[in-house]
């Protein structure tokens, strides 16, 4: 069995035909990046707040600033110990912060 001779300028033949093939791969390469596993991102180490507690601080700060409860948002916590919280908010455009304890108990509000 014989196969047909090919034709000149087809197919592969076809000047920058390999290019196209090359860049291609590279493409597909690039498409296929391994990002850090899960233990390596940051928000695995820091514990945060719980969202009961970031509430009770939000109220909390509402209560104490004169800023409407709808405008204080918690925007960032971490644990700070074994029983203590840390939580920043916006308080109608203004940071504060407050720490709570794990009973829900505010330790402290202050402007930052």
């Amino acid at each position: 069995m014989t196969l047909p001779a090919r034709q000149a300028g087809g197919g592969w033949a076809r000047p920058g035909g390999w290019a196209l093939v090359a860049l291609a791969l590279a493409a597909l390469g690039a498409c296929s990046t391994s990002g850090p596993t899960p233990d390596q991102m940051s928000r695995t180490t820091v514990e945060t707040a719980p969202a009961d507690l970031q509430l009770l601080c939000a109220n909390e700060v509402a209560k104490t600033t004169g800023v409407e409860s709808s405008k204080v948002l918690p925007v960032g916590s971490r644990k700070l110990d074994a029983r203590n919280y840390h939580v920043d908010l916006n308080a109608g455009g203004k940071p504060t912060t407050c720490v709570v304890d794990a009973d829900g108990k505010i330790v402290s509000v202050q402007a930052a």
